[in-house]
């Protein structure tokens, strides 16, 4: 009888809690399903913001709740609740499953996994950031990386980057190219504010990417949807 083993996405979520875990960060977890307040508000997205239009965002009304509620769009509400229940100085990742209201091929699913990133403490810069994402990306490869900063806007961070990777001594398909790779930057002050941490006092970075986009490069998998087909010649090459 052929030995059962775990499934691709975890097994990687298990290998970057543990790249993590080097540089003393914790794993943290949170509800799938959210309150408007926590996967939107606390998060200084403004109320006109097109991620909370029904495009984007799956709502739903439970019978005994009387605010109407969404399938998370990020993990960034699970950063939110710790903070508000835990002092600086915080590290944390965030892997976890979440939902987007779009259409699906070879590259998007309407569910898929993320992972986030949190470090806030006294006089936290963007070196730390860049520091820790290129420590986490040489040691997830295996190959040294060179990572770039792109200036963008997310309403959580200021100021907020896109970041790029190439790995670099490498025979990988990847070596020696550019790749997008995450959303970035430094937390911005209301949200620290809001859940009630002083950004007089303290500052610090966060970030975002796809879980299954890193299998994709990792891996060479073409087709995103592949990963939650459940079929086993598929989940087997792993």
């Amino acid at each position: 009888m052929q030995q059962g083993h775990q499934h691709p996405l975890t097994q990687m979520i298990d290998e970057i809690n543990g790249i993590f875990a080097e540089i003393g960060f914790v794993f943290a977890q949170g509800p799938e399903a959210e309150t408007e307040e926590y996967n939107f508000d606390k998060l200084n997205v403004p109320k006109d913001h097109p991620a909370r239009d029904m495009q984007d965002t799956f709502w739903f009304r439970p019978e005994d709740v009387t605010e109407p509620m969404v399938l998370r769009t990020h993990t960034s509400p699970v950063q939110a609740r710790y903070m508000e229940t835990h002092t600086p100085p915080i590290r944390v990742i965030v892997p976890g499953k979440v939902f987007r209201n779009e259409a699906t091929d070879a590259t998007h699913e309407a569910q898929f996994y993320q992972l986030e990133g949190l470090y806030v403490d006294t006089k936290v810069h963007m070196g730390h950031l860049k520091g820790t994402i290129e420590y986490f990306f040489s040691k997830f490869f295996g190959s040294e990386t060179e990572i770039r900063f792109r200036p963008s806007f997310f309403p959580f961070v200021e100021p907020g980057v896109e970041v790029d990777m190439m790995l670099t001594g490498s025979d990988s398909a990847l070596a020696n190219k550019w790749i997008e790779v995450m959303g970035a930057g430094m937390v911005h002050p209301n949200v620290l504010h809001n859940v009630g941490i002083d950004p007089e006092r303290y500052s610090g970075f966060a970030f975002g990417m796809g879980i299954d986009r890193l299998a994709v490069m990792k891996y060479g998998i073409n087709d995103v949807r592949d990963l939650y087909t459940g079929d086993l010649r598929f989940v087997n090459q792993f």
